[in-house]
């Protein structure tokens, strides 16, 4: 059939009541937001983001309603989609937007394309990877991974991707949204190593839309992390402490889920694969710690530095 492209469709998308198909490739993905409320009869109130992209750039695409429970788990980064009888919207202005992996790539700000049941009911179909076609010009997913080495001289706010051996994970504590809200967000905290410092990485876990991956991170597994946050300056006194926080658009993954995921061909990813093949797997156990109450940042170890 005769397809169209992102940047044609920005172009010329209030002249239009009907759009060609469009093939794009998946470069991010949000978590999935319910948005229920009691007042409101609503089957189905849920909403993902995903940053979709061809050979002319980058635009956000959300998937509404029932079609969430439908697609959301078969929508991965790096899937490639073709998509029929989608609208198009102007963009909701106070969204979280990643970091693109490239740097150079266009963004096209102004709309969103928006993914329905009905008005009109949206035809999804996933590419399988192996019939994707170079001449589609379709982009790579491409990642930010960052060392441990590397972490001390980022600023903050920085988007990175990090990859680790985890040697602790604790237990899974809540913080309240709001105050004396009835919602809360559920978080735990990780630290892993790559080897490239004496310093681990201090993650901070909020849960995701993935919670078979967020219950299952324990010691001595292969972590990674994307689209985190580096967080720092947080006290003014000298015990303060880098470390990174999940965004709206983070994905982790642990042993088990990286097969086949984009970012096994990064070559960060495969200097820390080689790392860990020199680890002895008994020494790395005795160093390992999970649960308990992880107070962070540190208080001072004495009171008068307090």
């Amino acid at each position: 059939s005769k397809l169209t492209n992102l940047g044609l469709l920005e172009m010329t998308w209030r002249s239009r009541m009907h759009f060609h198909p469009l093939l794009v490739r998946i470069l991010h993905k949000s978590r999935l937001r319910y948005y229920g409320k009691p007042e409101k009869k609503m089957d189905m109130p849920y909403q993902a983001y995903f940053e979709v992209a061809d050979g002319s750039g980058m635009v956000s695409m959300v998937l509404w309603n029932s079609l969430c429970p439908e697609w959301y788990h078969s929508m991965k980064v790096g899937t490639v989609l073709l998509l029929d009888k989608y609208a198009i919207k102007t963009s909701y202005p106070f969204k979280t937007h990643p970091t693109p992996g490239d740097s150079q790539m266009k963004r096209f700000a102004t709309i969103e394309i928006s993914l329905n049941v009905r008005d009109p009911p949206t035809e999804i179909s996933i590419i399988p990877e192996e019939m994707v076609k170079p001449e589609w010009g379709l982009p790579e997913v491409k990642y930010r991974f960052i060392t441990r080495s590397e972490l001390d001289d980022l600023p903050h706010n920085h988007s990175c991707d990090v990859i680790g051996l985890v040697t602790f994970v604790g237990r899974a504590e809540r913080a309240r949204k709001r105050e004396h809200s009835e919602d809360f967000w559920l978080y735990r905290w990780a630290h892993a190593i790559d080897g490239t410092s004496d310093q681990p990485f201090i993650l901070e876990l909020f849960a995701t839309s993935q919670p078979d991956v967020f219950e299952r991170i324990h010691p001595m597994t292969y972590l990674v992390c994307t689209q985190m946050r580096v967080i720092r300056g947080l006290t003014e006194n000298p015990f303060r402490t880098v470390y990174l926080t999940t965004s709206n658009e983070s994905q982790i993954f642990i042993t088990g889920w990286h097969k086949g995921q984009p970012y096994t061909k990064d070559a960060k990813v495969k200097n820390f694969i080689q790392w860990t093949k020199l680890q002895s797997e008994a020494d790395q156990i005795k160093k390992t710690v999970i649960g308990g109450y992880y107070p962070f940042p540190r208080p001072p170890d004495s009171f008068l530095k307090y």
